[in-house]
């Protein structure tokens, strides 16, 4: 009995040895499956963002739009370490089909600049789903819905740039403004983005006194050609304007240029053009591209990004501002104050601009 007894715990035990053996087996089996589903499992659609393309319808070297994205791109490239390209049509209706293949074959992100091209865009977006397409200051919807737009609020700047003109040019104490209630603005064509913040800038001119004439003048799409600027610009001094508004890319090197000829005042556009020609720029509409593209990549790398949406940017969310602040300050503090108190009612939603719809600025 003893040995029954014996023999029957050294079966228990060889059992008990082989179930357990057997259940580690089975554990070790399904970490083993585990690992492998999860390796099937499926993974997030964004891209691993190594490579990005920054391609523009015109051309580098404008001290405002086009850099302020190109100082975005640099930025990101520091920052996560991504190899960057920077494609140029320079305006070349030709180059944008094949800078468009260029951006696909090489790069997982483009972000692009698209006017005269938005249809050709809406294309190739379409036939290559998997890369992520931002683009930059126009609304381009194609029919996958990978595209995401930016569409800045430019008309909450453009207007505090307006009161800036509107205030200047009746204070006779600031150097060489005239008794004649005349600025003006210069544009790079006739098109609605710059239609928009011309007549949001009327806006705010005519908020201060609506008996200040506002002169205005087209480049035709002339937007790297400075010399064409400052002529539009001396025209426009000559008809008693004291203020011109410059909204016309490389163009617009020419307007700043015409202001310090004459002794006179311009605003600028896109970046902080104020020290650009001290004592002569005493304004710049600011529009951070190259902020929204840091912020915007943020988003595809910590997988928050969604395609095809669009985003509306403006002074609240840092996608348009007004630059007062310059070495050679202009300015009274009484304008610089006023503005700066309208651009906080704007902020806190007490001041709404009106947006641009259509309206024919340009007659």
């Amino acid at each position: 009995m003893i040995f029954l007894a014996r023999a029957g715990s050294h079966i228990t035990r060889m059992k008990g040895d082989f179930v357990m053996k057997k259940l580690a087996y089975l554990a070790a089996l399904a970490v083993v499956g585990v690992a492998l589903l999860g390796g099937c499992a499926p993974r997030s659609s964004a891209p691993k963002s190594q490579k990005v393309v920054y391609l523009i319808n015109g051309a580098l070297g404008d001290n405002a739009f086009y850099d302020s994205g190109k100082a975005g791109i640099d930025a990101i490239a520091r920052q996560y370490g991504v190899e960057t390209r920077t494609i140029e049509c320079n305006f070349d209706a030709a180059k944008y089909v094949p800078a468009l293949q260029a951006a696909v074959a090489y790069a997982d992100v483009i972000f692009v600049i698209s006017y005269g091209y938005e249809d050709q865009l809406k294309e190739i977006a379409d036939k290559n789903p998997s890369k992520v397409f931002v683009n930059i200051d126009t609304v381009v919807e194609n029919p996958k819905k990978t595209i995401t737009s930016v569409d800045y609020i430019a008309e909450e700047s453009a207007y505090l740039a307006g009161v800036v003109a509107g205030m200047a040019t009746i204070d006779t104490s600031i150097k060489k403004i005239n008794k004649d209630k005349v600025v003006g603005v210069v544009g790079g064509d006739t098109d609605p983005v710059v239609s928009a913040f011309v007549f949001a800038y009327m806006n705010g001119v005519k908020s201060v006194d609506p008996q200040i004439k506002v002169l205005t003048k087209s480049l035709g799409g002339a937007w790297d050609d400075s010399a064409k600027g400052k002529q539009a610009a001396l025209q426009l001094f000559d008809q008693k304007a004291d203020i011109v508004f410059q909204v016309a890319a490389a163009a617009g090197i020419g307007v700043l240029q015409a202001a310090k000829e004459r002794g006179l005042y311009a605003i600028g556009v896109d970046t902080n053009q104020n020290d650009m020609e001290p004592g002569t720029v005493i304004a710049s509409d600011v529009k951070n591209v190259g902020a929204t593209i840091e912020k915007v990549f943020k988003t595809i790398k910590d997988g928050t990004y969604k395609p095809g949406q669009v985003m509306h940017s403006g002074i609240s969310t840092g996608g348009v501002d007004i630059a007062l602040d310059a070495k050679v300050q202009v300015l009274p503090k009484s304008i610089v104050d006023k503005v700066t108190d309208l651009r906080q009612q704007i902020v806190d939603g007490k001041l709404v601009v009106e947006h641009y719809a259509g309206q024919d600025v340009w007659k």
